[in-house]
């Protein structure tokens, strides 16, 4: 199967390297310019070619890729793809069974059909920079620290073709895909913040209260912090006995918080009153031994230097011709009837585009 991703591309003395506008090629050492860190990782395994739409040899030669391909995947905007050449009505006339997905930036059928949407910009729209104040009590808006919007459209954009080619396995036929951020984002953020909102007249507000619960944070011990999640009513009763606290369970207090559902926020203040007390290996040996979901905070520096990690081979070390040496992730999800080989380095702008125009001739 075949599949072609189109990318933006602008002035070559505006941008980096050979004038491609794509971030997650930014330099990432003293070499190549185009072969960024995200780079490395989201582009193994794949052939790069570089073209210029606006050139007639070169849309030539997207025109003859597209009639080969099973999915045809871009996100430029509509009216600009469309002046390009390469609208669905277009590429199905050159492919008719062509599945052919559009990352949009919101729906094409809403008023904001023809903005510009990046990932802070979708954090805003969909009410995620307020989820931070309603926690902390600071009023500032912000933004999560991740392109988080982005790498959750890519993820529905990929079942989103999957989805399309079993279609197509089934009836042969093709089919135009839309895939926009703005909603994408909204229908995974909203899965449980809608909460009360939900309901026709609403019952509450939007807003998930376990999420929300300011006292919700890694606890302290003696020499760090630790996540601890008394989940079920049986696990903080074990932990509740673990930290001497059972009788806080047997309280008026928290009968009346119980009745009231914000019962968590006081078995949250008293794990934070009692972890203090030993380091945070004695308390996960303790919670271990009990059935008790925990795990040490772990600095973002130190990730890679995980026991786990380092023992699953989540981390491989590999060599780049053109970078040299790197750390790569290993795809998480494996694969029963798939060898865990490692894939493809990722290739350096237009590394394959002789090759490719070649079988095209």
């Amino acid at each position: 199967m075949f599949a072609w991703r189109c990318v933006r591309r602008r002035d070559r003395d505006a941008g980096i390297g050979d004038g491609v506008e794509d971030p997650a090629r930014a330099r990432v050492g003293p070499t190549d310019p185009t072969m960024g860190s995200v780079h490395l990782t989201v582009n193994r395994g794949k052939r790069s070619i570089a073209l210029d739409l606006k050139d007639p040899a070169d849309a030539e030669t997207l025109r003859s890729l597209v009639a080969t391909a099973d999915v045809f995947f871009h996100n430029i905007r509509e009216k600009a793809i469309a002046r390009l050449g390469f609208d669905y009505e277009r590429c199905r006339a050159l492919k008719p069974d062509i599945i052919y997905v559009h990352g949009t930036g919101f729906g094409q059928d809403g008023p904001y059909a023809g903005l510009q949407a990046y990932d802070d910009v979708i954090q805003a729209a969909t009410g995620t920079t307020t989820l931070l104040p309603r926690v902390d009590g600071d009023p500032r808006p912000r933004y999560l620290p991740s392109l988080i919007a982005d790498k959750v459209a890519g993820h529905f954009g990929t079942q989103a073709i999957l989805a399309a080619i079993i279609h197509k396995l089934r009836t042969g036929e093709g089919q135009a895909v839309e895939v926009p951020m703005f909603e994408c984002f909204a229908a995974f953020m909203l899965t449980e913040h809608l909460r009360d909102d939900t309901l026709d007249p609403p019952i509450g507000p939007a807003g998930y209260p376990r999420q929300l619960d300011p006292t919700r944070q890694p606890f302290p011990t003696a020499d760090g912090y630790v996540a601890i999640v008394p989940y079920t009513s049986a696990s903080t009763k074990r932990l509740m006995d673990l930290l001497g606290s059972a009788d806080l369970l047997a309280s008026p207090a928290f009968a009346a918080a119980k009745e009231a559902g914000t019962q968590m926020s006081l078995v949250y203040l008293e794990i934070a009153d009692k972890t203090p007390a030993r380091t945070t290996a004695e308390w996960l040996r303790l919670f271990a031994e009990n059935d008790i979901p925990a795990m040490a905070v772990r600095d973002l520096q130190d990730v890679r230097n995980d026991p786990h990690l380092i023992e699953t081979g989540f981390f491989r070390h590999r060599n780049h011709p053109d970078v040299g040496g790197f750390w790569e992730m290993r795809p998480p999800v494996r694969y029963g009837a798939l060898a865990d080989d490692p894939l493809g380095l990722a290739p350096g702008l237009d590394e394959d585009g002789q090759a490719i125009r070649a079988v095209l001739r």
